[in-house]
């Protein structure tokens, strides 16, 4: 296993369309525990495959706040489909891949989701607070879709000026996971 380094906006394979998981192999396995070892070491609470230059429909979460025991359980997805909304809930959240950025973005409140899990056994999971946000977060990824493409346009305009402000300045580290405290989706 090995961290790997996360890919930042503008970064063009985050706008990537990510191609489906045919082969639940080694080469799999592997991207997989790398996911979670790099999510865990940025801290994140999820990574997606374009997140580490890798094309492919693949996530990892881990939401472990909301775990009684605080012990978390890692989450891997592929090939992933939410195939059913509910409600509605405004949600701070930030990314891996955008550092430094942090906004209420609206996502469906409750959702569920059919996907593989690395061995190619397949699931179906319902979700609800931080883990339907994180999964919804991370599924976008794998369709090209960022944080700034949720907001409405004044606040893209605004985030996304600051955002390449602070990279020119070096504000933003490029090869070093972010230190904070806090926990941000992927």
């Amino acid at each position: 296993m090995s961290v790997r380094k996360i890919v930042l906006h503008p970064d063009p394979v985050l706008k990537e369309k990510c191609a489906p998981v045919r082969a639940f192999d080694e080469e799999l396995a592997t991207l997989v525990r790398d996911m979670a070892e790099t999510m865990y070491a940025a801290p994140g609470v999820g990574l997606a495959a374009p997140q580490v230059g890798v094309t492919k429909r693949v996530f990892v979460a881990d939401v472990r706040d909301e775990d009684p025991t605080g012990e978390g359980k890692l989450r891997v997805f592929v090939n992933p489909e939410i195939i059913k909304r509910e409600g509605e809930v405004v949600w701070e959240e930030g990314c891996l891949s955008i550092p430094e950025v942090r906004e209420e973005i609206k996502r469906a409140e409750k959702i569920v989701v059919r996907a593989f899990n690395e061995k190619g056994e397949p699931f179906e999971l319902e979700a609800d607070g931080l883990l339907s946000v994180c999964i919804q977060h991370e599924n976008d990824h794998l369709d090209g879709v960022l944080m700034f493409d949720r907001m409405s346009p004044l606040k893209r305009k605004y985030a996304l000026k600051r955002y390449l402000r602070m990279l020119e300045r070096g504000e933003i580290p490029k090869d070093e996971p972010d230190d904070r405290e806090c926990r941000r989706i992927g």
